[in-house]
């Protein structure tokens, strides 16, 4: 079993090859996408942080932009930084280049502003998507797919349709030897006994129980039930009446096999392979970022009242369980699940088309958000305050 992709230096296999503008602080964005605008296959990570944090967060901030640029769909990477950042931008580009990718960095004020910066990002971006242009795809085996997983813009048909048939999806890819990585660590609130027992060791059971209770104690912290956010009004209004209802439906994307550990936020995927956690929110900004960082080639989003965005350098493939939203948003939606809600199709039949779907995907295939450029929306997941 194969699919096509692009082979890195260091061995990762790309489903995507885009030149990466990275800005280092939120002040660079804008000579970030003037460049994006610009120059052809250049994809822009358009973030609000990098400046008046606490150091753990700016640590976190450069550390997941580390990820985002060494992601295998990365093919070229060109740093935008201020000058003044807190972010560490000298680490960004050395780490980058471990990976054996070309990577630029210019800087905005030794260059003496926004339109110098432009014009030799432009240059140099240009630059970086030409050499890369010629690359080519080649048969990889199936077991060098990282999948990463969430759910989204949920209803009640999404833990009985579209988490099934990502839940089948991600038992055949551990099967056959991938790795799948899951997270929104908020909806395994109330479920997440369930998840500690398929830990492969009670120390990942335990860490499972860990993060959870964390999350839960950041609401409580300013006063807050985390239920007071959890179910979203949409979730409630799609029939979700509890976060722990919407937990049981969520985890069921998870499949069944054995979990072997928790990442942490800005960890990058290993050569250990099977099923692991990401701790991360639930929001897509966030954990869209933290999963790309992880390096995850694409993603499977579940959906139920139609989740249409994506992400710069991730495809993500969206499984629809509401064949009503199917009908209504098919120009988003990637799969139609809903037939197993009106009884056309199984779980396994619609998991076979998912993936199938995901091959093609994998091997070039654009998915609805790509082929209309909906995916500009991202953010870093951070802890502490802006100060």
């Amino acid at each position: 079993m194969e699919f096509m992709g692009y082979v890195r230096p260091n061995g990762t296999v790309g489903a995507r090859n885009h030149a990466a503008v990275i800005p280092s602080v939120v002040c660079a964005n804008d000579v970030a996408q003037v460049i994006c605008s610009r120059v052809e296959n250049t994809r822009g990570f358009f973030h609000h942080q990098g400046c008046c944090q606490l150091p753990p967060d700016l640590d976190r901030v450069t550390d997941t932009l580390i990820g985002l640029g060494s992601s295998p769909n990365v093919g070229a990477a060109l740093v935008v930084s201020l000058g003044c950042e807190g972010t560490d931008h000298e680490k960004l580009v050395a780490e980058i280049a471990k990976t054996g990718k070309p990577v630029e960095i210019i800087r905005i004020q030794e260059l003496g502003g926004f339109s110098r910066a432009v014009q030799e990002g432009i240059d140099t971006a240009q630059k970086l998507a030409i050499a890369i242009s010629g690359a080519q795809r080649q048969a990889v085996p199936a077991s060098s797919i990282v999948m990463s997983i969430k759910c989204g813009a949920s209803d009640a048909t999404s833990g009985m349709a579209s988490n099934c048939v990502i839940g089948y999806v991600s038992d055949k890819l551990v099967d056959i030897g991938a790795t799948v990585v899951f997270g929104e660590t908020t909806e395994f609130l109330g479920a997440e006994h369930i998840l500690a027992k398929r830990g492969v060791t009670p120390e990942v059971g335990k860490r499972i129980n860990e993060i959870v209770a964390k999350m839960e104690a950041r609401a409580m912290s300013l006063g807050c039930d985390m239920r007071k956010g959890q179910p979203t009004p949409g979730n409630i209004e799609g029939g979700l009446s509890s976060i722990e209802e919407k937990s049981l439906g969520a985890i069921v994307k998870s499949g069944s096999r054995p979990i072997q550990g928790v990442l942490e936020y800005t960890d990058i995927v290993t050569s250990q392979k099977g099923l692991w956690i990401k701790d991360t929110p639930g929001r897509e900004p966030e954990i869209l970022t933290g999963m790309a960082a992880t390096g995850a080639q694409p993603m499977m989003i579940s959906t139920g009242r139609g989740a249409p965005q994506g992400f710069p350098t991730m495809p993500v493939i969206k499984i629809c369980g509401n064949p009503q939203t199917y009908d209504h948003m098919q120009h988003d939606m990637d799969l139609n699940a809903g037939l197993i809600i009106t009884g056309e199709k199984s779980i396994e039949e619609v998991g076979e088309e998912a993936f199938r779907k995901l091959l093609r995907v994998l091997s070039g295939e654009f998915t609805k958000n790509e082929s209309i450029g909906y995916f500009g929306s991202i953010d870093i997941y951070t802890m502490g305050p802006v100060i």
